[in-house]
């Protein structure tokens, strides 16, 4: 019989690739959507508003709660602060309920997170072992990762803290516009860390935890740091274009608002996967400019 795993927020980009990657791999997926099923495997449910059956979680391998928000929407007003945060607390309650009610011997639990976790830490190497920053998005993580691990009463919890996913449809998308335009450059002082990931290295990292039964914090994220220059440059490099215009942080501040941009531009962390590599996980794509070349070419 084949192992199932259940999934929330599959049809993102993270999500559509990595149920693609675990059937290819034998695995079962029964995908929680918000809207009447149209396909075999698919379940309805109304997170927030209605309790899911736990029947529909027994017996899994492990429930993967991906999804909320975008992030990348800008700017960020008080209403849509308000979205980004219930978007993730409403499912992540509604999945850790039903498994409680399950008891001891629930699917073990993978509840998305972010590397914003960190909020702006210069100077540091941010490790799972570090405690979250002060940043709006940090404090927003914080509070989500404190909702999955109440499941931590019935089984075990694994939190993915990812960083942004090099991808045209990802973190390069506003990049790509930019650097297309003549535009590209530092933005803010450019020399801060800005973690990435590949989607190929994002979604094998993501079975890599399911397979090896690996729990709590993991940072998936690239093996070698880059500063958020050092991304523009490869991309402005790939699209051969120039690499000139800088964004000072006082304008992004302006034109985004503060805690978007302080949350996601200009916060400097220097995040290492530590997890993945005391694992063994092996990373397709080690450097940034390695995951800009690949995302390009297969976008």
């Amino acid at each position: 019989m084949e192992p199932r795993i259940v999934i929330s927020g599959g049809s993102g980009l993270i999500g559509s690739s990595l149920i693609a990657r675990l059937r290819s791999r034998g695995y079962a997926i029964t995908q929680l959507v918000r809207r009447p099923p149209t396909e075999s495997g698919e379940v309805e449910w109304n997170p927030g508003q209605a309790p899911l059956d736990p029947a529909i979680l027994d017996g899994a391998a492990a429930v993967i709660a991906l999804g909320g928000a975008s992030v990348g929407r800008l700017p960020w007003t008080s209403g849509y602060k308000h979205a980004l945060l219930d978007s993730r607390l409403a499912p992540t309650n509604t999945l850790v309920a039903a498994l409680l009610e399950l008891g001891t011997g629930a699917p073990r639990f993978v509840s998305a997170s972010a590397v914003g976790y960190y909020g702006d830490a210069p100077g540091e190497e941010l490790t799972e072992d570090r405690c979250a920053g002060v940043t709006f998005l940090a404090q927003l993580c914080a509070v989500w990762e404190s909702a999955a691990r109440e499941a931590e009463a019935v089984t075990d919890v694994t939190l993915l803290r990812t960083a942004p996913v090099i991808d045209p449809a990802g973190v390069l998308k506003p990049m790509m516009l930019l650097t297309k335009l003549g535009l590209a450059g530092p933005l803010g002082g450019g020399k801060q860390y800005l973690p990435w990931i590949s989607l190929e290295d994002e979604v094998g990292a993501i079975v890599h935890v399911v397979e090896n039964k690996i729990a709590g914090p993991v940072n998936l994220a690239g093996p070698q740091p880059a500063t958020a220059n050092e991304l523009s440059q490869a991309l402005a490099s790939e699209m051969r274009r120039p690499f000139w215009f800088p964004t000072p942080a006082w304008l992004m501040k302006t034109v985004l608002g503060k805690d978007a941009v302080e949350s996601l531009l200009t916060a400097d962390a220097r995040v290492i996967p530590k997890v993945l590599n005391e694992t063994d996980y092996r990373f397709a794509h080690p450097t940034v400019r390695a995951a800009v070349a690949a995302a390009l070419q297969e976008g």
